[in-house]
Parts: C-alpha cells; structure tokens; sequence
C-alpha cells in the first residue's frame, strides 16, 4: 500500500489547519488527557474549573490511514511540516476554530496552549504522554457546558484530530502502483536467474556503497517504509560491493536522474532522501551515467529519463488542476458568504433606521437614539466591508 508524505503549500491560500475536531477515534490514535485537580502534576494555572484538555494534534513519520473510495493509502507529516503547521495555525488566528466529530461547527472551545515536543523535559510527561521530538501539542479550554458535560466527561471525545488543506508530496521509491512493483519484482528475477550469462559491474566507487548503506540505515529508523522491496534489495547489493548488471545499471540511471529533485539532504526522515540514497544517491548516479556511456548506452537510457520526466510533468499538472479546481469552489463558497453578510447587514440597518424613526417620534431619550446611530454605524460598516471583501474575492476569481 502507497504511503504519501503530506505538504504545507505556503502559496496556497486555503492551506494548513483550518480547525482541531475532538473525536472519538483520533486517527493518530492518542488520547488527549483531561487536565483537573486530579491530576497529580498539573499546569500551575489548570484546576478543576478550567476545564482544559491537552493531547498531540500531529505525530512526526506516524503513518495514517485513509480510503478514497477503492483507493487505500498511508499518510504522513514530517516534523519540519508538522512545525509550519503549527505555527500558521495561529498565524491566521483559528485558535477558535473548532468541529465535533469533523461534522459540527462548535463555539466556546479554544487552544489556548500551542508547542513543539524538543525533549524529554516536556511538559507532557508529566501527564502520562510520551510523544516523539517534533509532537505538535495543544491545550484547549473548554468553555461550552454542554459540550463538557455530553462529550469530554463521558468519554465520548478522546483525542483531537485536525481538519485542513494540505498538498501530497510525491516519495520517490513508496508512492509506488503495486502492478509496477510486481513487475519491478519480476525483472529482478528473471535478472538473478540468468546472472551468471550476464555482463555485470562492480566497480562503482565506495561513495555509493556507504551511501546505499546510509540509505538503509535511515530507512531502518523509519520501520523501513521507504522504496520498494527491489529497492531495498539493490540498496543490499551496492552496500557489500556485490556486482551488477548493465539493466541495473540502466534503471540505476533512470531512477537516480528523475528523483534527484526529491533528494533532500538535511531532511533525513523523507522517503525521497531515504531512497535516493538506497540506489547509491548523487554518487551513482555520477557512476552510474559514466558507466552507461562508457559502454555506448547513455543516449537509450536518457530517452527513457526523458519520457519519465514528461510523465511525471503530466501527474503533477493533474495534481496542480485539482488543487485549482478545489480553491475555485472555496472561493464561490467565501463569495457566496460575504453576499449573504453584506444582505444581512443591509436588512439590519434598514430595520434601524426604522426604529429610529420609531424612537424620535416617541420621544426617546438622546442617549438611547445615540446608541441606535452607533449600531446603525457598526452595521454600515460591516455591509461596506462585506461587499469590499465580495468585489475583491470576485476580482481575484476572474
């Protein structure tokens, strides 16, 4: 099953965490903890009134699953997503901003306490956790009695799960379709069957020996869910210096040349950087082309790169379409908003002004007419900026 590693697109207008539901199954699958005097440690400024609840919103390289109809998938965040996550969320102020069950829109609920796990001495270990570095944390206050008394004190709330936009990154060696791996697996036997009768090399340079060896290492403190299982055993072979064959050599080639921009070196937990290196990373793919042109066989295998490229062009204008199409329908959705707050605010000050003129020929106090024409003011105001907000959105749009 694929595993894809989840973005922060900064330039996308919708994306990050729009707003923190509490469910009853986290897909993170970890509890928050309901902080009260109860608790042996506690926050110093948590007791039994405050009604807080704390508990990780996001898990670094913790594998979630989803369903979109037939297709099943993992997906990830890394901790440098996770900690650009965290601090848009508040950056754009949906500290407020929560759901039940992501269904509900939910009011007197707030984080008041945002943090990234960095050690040991996290505050949370006081409460039983025992996240990872790179944990995005979160307190939040329950002001809503109802909410308190129907869902967090019975247990039918146990954990945050966070709802927004994010872009998929592709993982060069994991997003992988399984009817290509079977064949991938194939090749690699039929390789292994004739071995003997083919021309195979080894005098590749030990860079991409000690690179497939970091590679594996890396991917061994990941639970090994990087590249495919003939990646894995290739990355095998370069480590112990075995030999290989022209065809590998080739596919070497092909991969190392189209993944190179997924290759992050100081990203050392990205499923890119991991299998780059499990082929012999900028070292084979160095080796790899004066290799192949050394033996006249440069100019097929680059063809074959080409084609991969335009290929993964193509998936990534299908993918950049989608995330246009989707941003569209969100601004209809905020067009159709700020027109329904700019009527609104128009009824409100026509009822005003005739409540006005209601008080002025009942003679109101000056005190009470003066507090009509402050509101009146408020609700002109507000129909003014609803329709600046429309026009600009439209704008925009066209």
């Amino acid at each position: 099953m694929r595993i894809v590693e989840l973005i922060l697109d900064e330039e996308e207008m919708l994306a990050g965490v729009q707003a923190i539901s509490i469910v009853e199954y986290p897909a993170i699958e970890e509890n928050f903890v309901k902080l009260s005097k109860d608790q042996e440690i506690q926050l110093a400024q948590v007791d039994a009134e405050k009604r807080i609840l704390m508990g990780p919103a996001l898990i670094p390289n913790k594998t979630i699953y989803r369903k979109n109809g037939e297709d099943e998938y993992y997906i990830y965040f890394s901790k440098d997503t996770i900690r650009k996550v965290s601090e848009m969320f508040l950056t754009k102020g949906n500290q407020n901003k929560s759901t039940l069950e992501h269904q509900i829109d939910l009011q007197g609920l707030s984080v008041v306490e945002s943090w990234i796990v960095e050690g040991e001495q996290d505050k949370s270990r006081a409460y039983g956790m025992d996240h990872p570095e790179g944990t995005w944390m979160v307190s939040m206050k329950v002001y809503n009695d109802e909410v308190w008394d129907k869902y967090v004190s019975t247990g039918k709330v146990k954990g945050f799960s966070i709802e927004g936009y994010f872009a998929d990154k592709v993982n060069m060696g994991t997003q992988v379709d399984p009817e290509a791996e079977a064949e991938e697996m194939l090749e690699y036997i039929r390789e292994e069957l004739q071995k003997e009768n083919l021309e195979s090399y080894s005098d590749y340079p030990d860079a991409v020996s000690n690179n497939a060896k970091r590679g594996i290492e890396l991917n061994e403190k990941v639970n090994n869910k990087c590249a495919t299982q003939v990646g894995k055993i290739r990355a095998q072979q370069l480590a112990q210096k075995e030999p290989i064959t022209v065809e590998t050599i080739k596919r070497m080639y092909s991969y190392l040349s189209r993944a190179e921009e997924y290759y992050q070196e100081g990203d050392t937990e990205a499923c890119g950087t991991i299998s780059y290196l499990l082929w012999g990373g900028k070292a084979g793919l160095r080796w790899s082309s004066a290799k192949l042109k050394e033996l006249g066989k440069l100019e097929a295998s680059s063809q074959k790169v080409e084609m991969n490229k335009v290929n993964d062009a193509f998936g990534k204008y299908e993918q950049a379409e989608k995330t246009y199409n989707k941003a569209v329908s969100q601004v209809k959705t905020t067009i159709n908003s700020f027109k329904r707050a700019e009527k609104l605010a128009g009824q409100a000050y026509a009822m005003l002004e005739s409540l006005k003129k209601e008080a002025k020929e009942l003679g109101a106090p000056a005190k009470l007419i003066s507090q009509i024409d402050d509101i009146m003011k408020d609700s002109g105001e507000t129909s003014r900026s609803a329709n600046l907000w429309y026009d600009a959105i439209e704008r925009l749009q066209d």
